[in-house]
């Protein structure tokens, strides 16, 4: 199960057709995927998605799969960007968009740890969100301290399969082999926006790293 993609058109910088979503759907089948949470942007100042627009989307991708007979489930979430305005949803007890048992994605600017990280996750956790923070090996300001600081505080992490083969940087992919090898991954997660991505993947999965990912502890299979 993929838990992390941009397959919803003209929502957010990911596919921008029903066309390359399909295109990209039928890479992850054919790599055995039988069910894929997409989950696009939800950030203020760019992409202000809310939940009837997402869930008009799917329905639509949905039914254009269904046209095109390809069997696979398809669920919707988001990935929310930790700012202000996402902190002030969590204060307010906005109801927000998640995955399998309360999961919610979320992830942060590349360069600084947010000023509100540690509040942002004590109070939403204490509303039985489980945190799950998407591609930590992205972010500039992540070393392995903060990594498992924010373990330690009950955040899951989702890695994202590219990140393995180096697409991003050789310092994402270092950082990336460095919480396979401690074990600190809980999600795997394509983070697929385009068919040349999931292109990519397909070419990925005999890496042996990206293999040893695979074998870890994974929760995707669990929900």
């Amino acid at each position: 199960m993929d838990i992390h993609s941009h397959l919803l058109a003209g929502l957010d910088d990911g596919v921008k057709s029903l066309e390359e979503a399909i295109d990209v759907i039928n890479d992850l089948v054919e790599m055995g995927f039988e069910k894929l949470v997409t989950t696009p942007h939800v950030m203020n100042d760019t992409y202000r998605n809310e939940p009837t627009g997402i869930q008009n989307g799917l329905t639509e991708l949905e039914q254009h799969l269904a046209n095109n007979g390809i069997n696979i489930e398809l669920q919707a979430a988001a990935e929310y960007y930790l700012d202000e305005f996402l902190y002030a949803r969590i204060i307010n007890k906005e109801s927000l968009l998640t995955f399998g048992d309360k999961y919610l994605l979320f992830e942060t600017n590349f360069i600084s740890e947010p000023l509100q990280m540690k509040e942002f996750i004590f109070q939403a956790s204490s509303q039985g969100y489980r945190l799950v923070l998407a591609h930590p090996e992205r972010y500039g300001y992540m070393t392995m301290e903060k990594a498992e600081d924010l373990r330690n505080r009950g955040v899951f992490f989702q890695l994202n399969s590219l990140s393995i083969g180096g697409m991003y940087s050789k310092s994402v992919r270092k950082m990336a082999l460095q919480l396979i090898d401690k074990g600190w991954v809980d999600f795997l997660g394509s983070d697929c926006h385009n068919p040349v991505q999931s292109k990519i993947l397909k070419a990925l999965q005999k890496n042996k790293h990206y293999q040893r990912a695979c074998s870890l502890s994974l929760l995707n299979n669990t929900l």
